[in-house]
């Protein structure tokens, strides 16, 4: 894809960077036409936090050969679906070029994490911990409804900030902001005075919806991915 000579990254943090309109409207098209195929192939379901068994508000799928999910027994990768058995579809091709053109990482994503929001839903700060090739950025893209992002530090207990993310944005998060803590507040209706002219999301989004698409190495180069 490339960069487009007007894009300008921010520095939200050293290893913090986002990428304003890095898709532009027929980017999101094809990203969101190819997303749709894929969750037909594997469904949306609603993950449940480790012990408790409670519920997540968004619900999720996976792209690459290996996805992760959250159930009772714990967090972890997996190369099939929990719900359908089946290997997880590819991951497509512009979340792939993207990757290319701003992880730096030499070698390609196993895991493409779908977060899918209705409105209410929210993500509490968090830290993506779960891989061995912590050397590698999260590359974030965003679909649908905008979002408040709020990120703060290595400890829960640092200050936050917080951004809004756009349809089209990407974000990565590596570095010294690989481990941060991190979460979605919440979902932002569009503004009254923009409504007539608000994007469509995605088909496969509730009215208001967003999709976020998460981009992780799992494994160290030259080590096999595990079931």
């Amino acid at each position: 894809m490339g960069l487009p000579a007007e894009l300008r990254p921010v520095e939200l943090l050293p290893g913090l960077i986002h990428y304003p309109g890095y898709l532009d409207g027929p980017a999101r098209c094809r990203l969101a036409a190819d997303l749709a195929a894929r969750l037909a192939d594997a469904p949306p379901y609603r993950p449940r936090m480790p012990r408790t068994g409670r519920p997540f508000s968004v619900t999720m799928s996976n792209c690459g050969a290996l996805g992760w999910v959250s159930d009772r027994s714990g967090y972890r990768y997996q190369a099939h679906h929990p719900e359908t058995g089946k290997p997880w579809p590819a991951i497509p091709d512009l979340a792939l070029r993207a990757w290319d053109d701003l992880s730096g990482y030499p070698a390609l994503p196993e895991a493409c994490l779908v977060n899918l929001y209705d409105a209410d839903a929210r993500m509490g700060l968090h830290q993506d911990r779960d891989e061995a090739a912590l050397d590698a950025p999260v590359l974030s893209l965003s679909l649908g409804a905008s979002a408040l992002f709020r990120y703060g530090g290595p400890n829960r207990s640092n200050p936050t900030r917080s951004v809004r993310l756009h349809a089209g944005d990407a974000l990565i998060m590596g570095g010294a902001a690989r481990l941060i803590h991190h979460g979605i507040d919440r979902i932002l209706p569009p503004a009254p005075d923009l409504l007539d002219s608000a994007e469509p999301g995605p088909g496969f989004l509730p009215q208001d919806g967003r999709c976020n698409l998460t981009l992780r190495r799992v494994t160290r180069p030259g080590d096999a991915p595990t079931a």
